[in-house]
């Protein structure tokens, strides 16, 4: 595949990923199926382009904007092959072909620039959208541009080993072998990163259900939960089951996991990664609602319940750059209601001195600490459980009693957890 004919099918994925109302990851996913003919290396340079763009959007948008251009992909691309990569307008030329006088005269007055520039605002520099500044800047205060710049690179690789299938040294084992550089994670027991981006075809583990691909962050969510072997777990919100995973991984596949959400198509495509995995503890359960009548049916009848509640996603921005740009479904001040009633409905499941673990991946207070004191305010019989009390091996969270991970303070996504506990009376 010709240098060409890579430029012009990313920027037709650009132009897809912009057009279609779906995150980027699974345009790209979908794109790729109706265009099979393109080989393996070149879908990893052309998404890998694509992906630089996203990541550079504002700053990209700003330098059209001082040119008076439009920010449309192909001006983008444009500009990130002029000031991202550094070519001339002549290679540019020649490796797209077909520029206008307009085009011609827009990288001439990008020739030597950079990405960024003197007067570009802060928040533009940071890529941060204009609706999670203020939240952002409360949250991080004086490391607001050191946290918002972790969040532009992109994320490592993690796999968190299935221990009824394999070891974590058995497993790094087979990664060397491969020739990856690969080390197990610093705070999951059974997290492994992979120093490179391969292409998973080549990671057998993956096929056979020895290991999943999972952020560090969201391994400790599932450790907060504490399953043991032969209890009853709800996950809530399951979505794509890797956490239901992880928890059922920990029961060592005896007791009971429902992986419960209100997608009955996501539960479905969760329930073979879970037959992958070799394990035969968990059910799935589709909701109507967060008020669905099961959950009523089931009130004080689990040990454990996690509720990873659907969020604004703040802190998975390495992975997922375009989310911080399309407009939200609903508004914030929404979203932090859903939260609320979410989890107000799964507190029902969890007995007299069982755990409930409220978790995100975002990095705003409202979401998180706000939401958990107003949970605790309207439910006097639930307390925190400290994190030196839950799990005294994680150390360095950015918050005393809950996990706070962030990009730059601890390499994983941005996530947060609380654990809750109902006292017995």
């Amino acid at each position: 595949m010709t240098p060409n004919a890579r430029l012009l099918a990313a920027l037709e994925l650009m132009e897809e990923v912009e057009r279609v109302a779906r995150p980027a990851d699974a345009v790209v996913s979908a794109w790729f199926r109706t265009r099979r003919q393109i080989p393996e290396w070149a879908r990893g340079e052309i998404a890998e382009l694509l992906y630089e763009v996203l990541r550079h959007r504002a700053r990209l948008d700003w330098r059209l904007a001082m040119h008076g251009r439009a920010a449309t992909p192909r001006n983008r691309l444009l500009a990130w092959l002029a000031l991202g990569q550094g070519r001339t307008r002549e290679q540019i030329q020649r490796l797209l072909g077909g520029l206008g006088a307009d085009e011609r005269a827009l990288l001439g007055q990008l020739q030597g620039g950079t990405v960024e520039h003197p007067d570009m605002p802060e928040a533009v520099r940071a890529e941060c959208p204009a609706w999670a500044e203020d939240a952002l800047r409360q949250r991080f205060g004086d490391a607001f541009a050191r946290e918002l710049a972790a969040m532009l690179t992109p994320p490592p690789l993690d796999l968190r080993v299935n221990p009824l299938k394999a070891s974590r040294e058995a497993v790094l084992t087979d990664l060397r072998r491969l020739g990856l550089p690969a080390e197990p994670t610093r705070m999951a027991p059974l997290g492994i990163r992979v120093g490179l981006r391969p292409s998973l075809a080549r990671l057998p583990m993956l096929k056979t259900g020895a290991a999943e691909i999972q952020d560090e962050g969201s391994q400790l969510v599932a450790l907060l939960v504490d399953a043991r072997a032969g209890e009853r777990v709800v996950d809530f919100c399951a979505g794509a089951g890797g956490k239901t995973l992880a928890i059922a991984s920990q029961m060592e596949n005896r007791g009971q996991v429902v992986a419960c959400d209100v997608s009955e198509s996501r539960l479905k495509r969760a329930a073979q990664r879970f037959r992958n995995a070799g394990l035969h503890n968990i059910q799935t359960r589709p909701l109507t609602t967060e008020r669905d009548p099961w959950v009523k049916r089931h009130k004080g009848g689990f040990d454990r319940v996690l509720v990873d509640a659907p969020c604004s996603g703040t802190g998975t921005w390495r992975r997922n750059p375009d989310a911080r740009w399309r407009a939200q479904e609903t508004g914030l001040e929404t979203l932090v209601a859903l939260q609320a009633q979410i989890l107000d409905s799964a507190a029902r499941l969890v007995r007299p001195g069982g755990r409930l673990v409220y978790a995100t991946c975002s990095l705003l207070p409202d979401e998180n600490e706000a939401q958990v004191d107003a949970f605790l305010a309207a439910h006097p019989d639930f307390r925190v459980t400290p994190l030196a009390e839950a799990a005294p091996e994680l150390k360095g969270s950015a918050h005393p009693d809950y996990l706070s991970l962030t990009p730059a303070r601890h390499g994983t996504d941005g996530f947060f957890a609380a654990v809750l506990q109902r006292v017995t009376s």
